[in-house]
């Protein structure tokens, strides 16, 4: 499997993955009446980059990395992932998030977050959190799924900074009530 910047010319073939997976209404957010056009800036021209998988020529899936919010939140990133049909279940989300990962790492990003995993879909659930995101939010009945209904979307994060997240700083020491009031009613020198 090679994973590569998607060129423009790609987005044409990757074009009926795109619209299958939008059109099956389980995953994605996103219209399904958008067309190729507009599905192409979206997946190509908003984000930072945009990668493609592929086998010998066979197109495997696609992934793009953004910045999850601008300023101050600007060293979380966000990524987006579609498998082709075809290819499901052989290791190319997996290979693809872990590419995504280095990739944001080299792109400055500390962190990264899935802002709305729908929490049907436990394939992707499940191996977000063996790639080590923790389910940190849950957004009750935030997606009108195709065949369930309204479900529930999952926020998912991952630190990639240092092996940990950064230590919170010391807590600040309180003084005791016995202490303040001696403090506070203790006499001041009279200056004579």
């Amino acid at each position: 499997m090679q994973i590569r910047l998607m060129e423009p010319r790609d987005f044409a073939a990757f074009w009926p993955v795109f619209s299958e997976v939008v059109a099956a209404r389980e995953t994605y957010a996103f219209d399904p009446d958008m067309d190729q056009e507009a599905a192409r800036r979206l997946w190509c021209e908003a984000p930072l980059e945009t990668w493609l998988a592929e086998d010998d020529g066979q197109l495997l899936g696609s992934y793009f990395l953004k910045a999850n919010a601008a300023g101050p939140g600007g060293h979380v990133g966000n990524c987006g992932y579609m498998v082709a049909p075809a290819a499901r279940g052989k290791g190319v989300a997996r290979a693809m998030c872990e590419h995504s990962q280095q990739r944001a790492r080299e792109r400055g990003f500390l962190a990264l977050q899935f802002n709305s995993v729908v929490a049907t879909n436990a394939a992707a659930v499940a191996l977000w959190q063996k790639l080590g995101f923790d389910v940190v939010g849950r957004l009750p009945r935030a997606y009108r799924h195709a065949v369930h209904g309204l479900v529930d979307c999952l926020v998912m994060y991952k630190w990639l900074g240092e092996a940990e997240a950064p230590a919170m700083p010391e807590p600040v020491k309180l003084i005791g009530r016995k202490n303040i009031e001696a403090t506070v009613s203790r006499r001041k020198p009279r200056n004579h």
